[in-house]
Formats: C-alpha cells, sequence, structure tokens
C-alpha cells in the first residue's frame, strides 16, 4: 500500500504524518510505503498511492483526485491514522 501524507510545505507535519502513518500501518500489519510531500506535488504523487492522509484545510485543495483522500485531526495520533487506514482498505 502506498500512502501521501501531506502538508503545506512537506517537511514539517507531514514528516511528522509519515512516521506515524508508517506506525499505524506497523500496527495494522499491512506492508506499505509511505511518502511525505507538499500541496503543489500532492496531485501528482497520488496518481501512484492508493490513499492520501491530510489536514481538513488542506482536503478541500485535493478535491477531485481519483485516490482517497483521509482527513487526520490529529498527526500525532497513530489509532486515529490507524482507524483511517483501516477504513479506506475496506471501503
Amino acid at each position: 500500500m502506498k500512502i501521501i501524507a501531506v502538508c503545506g510545505m512537506g517537511i514539517g507535519t507531514s514528516i511528522l504524518l509519515k512516521m506515524n502513518a508508517d506506525k499505524a500501518l506497523e500496527q495494522l500489519g499491512i506492508d506499505g510505503d509511505v511518502e511525505a510531500t507538499d500541496i503543489g506535488t500532492a496531485k501528482g504523487a497520488a496518481t501512484t498511492a492508493d490513499l492520501v492522509l491530510t489536514s481538513a484545510e488542506l482536503a478541500e485543495e485535493l478535491e477531485g483526485l481519483s485516490t482517497p483522500v483521509r482527513v487526520i485531526n490529529n498527526f500525532m495520533d497513530v489509532d486515529e491514522i490507524a482507524q483511517q487506514i483501516s477504513d479506506a482498505t475496506t471501503t
């Protein structure tokens, strides 16, 4: 499973989200790869991804992607991230 972690600049909170998404994948027992990126390159990167994780503020800018976009309210909450990944894989 390939996941894109998106923040405004791709160097701060997306790295934090990537690290916790990696932990969530491990918790779920899912083999996957998480890439941190900025909002500007997210649309292109999402074409090869299975899932996009981002904040509510940036999710609106990613509307129209064929890749599912899930909003993470707390990038530090591994359980929330795991739940969003789990929901995305079952729908």
